[in-house]
């Protein structure tokens, strides 16, 4: 499968799929995500203030890791080339009009989405409306 730059494809063809749980993102320091690596974290980023890692929320509160708002996830299941221009302004202007947190991340294949637990399924709502271009 071909990466997408073309926006009105991206758009069009997004497909937005919420996954199943509640997702945290934590931080900490590089000795505790050595001892956090056989959890597997879905994703980490390493900043110099720590390393955030996103994990099952059931995880992080039972290993102690301090969690903010638990989050849902959605991915985008159009494989969206990383040089591709304006599908993250896109569907972020369509959240912030419903007044919905987006915190992204790219993977290689595709855009993943992690906003509010509860704003998950207005979320969906108004990125299959600016897939539909409705």
């Amino acid at each position: 499968m071909a990466a997408v730059t073309d926006l009105a494809t991206l758009l069009a063809t997004m497909d937005p799929v919420l996954q199943e749980g509640e997702f945290a993102f934590c931080t900490l320091s590089e000795e505790a995500l050595a001892a956090c690596q056989p959890l597997r974290p879905l994703g980490l980023f390493r900043e110099a203030e720590g390393v955030t890692v996103i994990l099952p929320v059931e995880v992080a509160l039972e290993r102690g890791f301090a969690i903010g708002t638990p989050l849902r996830w959605i991915t985008l299941n159009v494989h969206s080339a990383l040089e591709a221009v304006g599908l993250t302004a896109a569907f972020a202007t369509a959240l912030t009009q419903e007044g919905i947190s987006a915190n992204v991340v790219a993977g290689y294949y595709h855009d993943h989405i992690f906003m509010p637990a509860a704003d998950a399924p207005r979320a969906i709502k108004a990125l299959k409306a600016l897939s539909a271009g409705t």
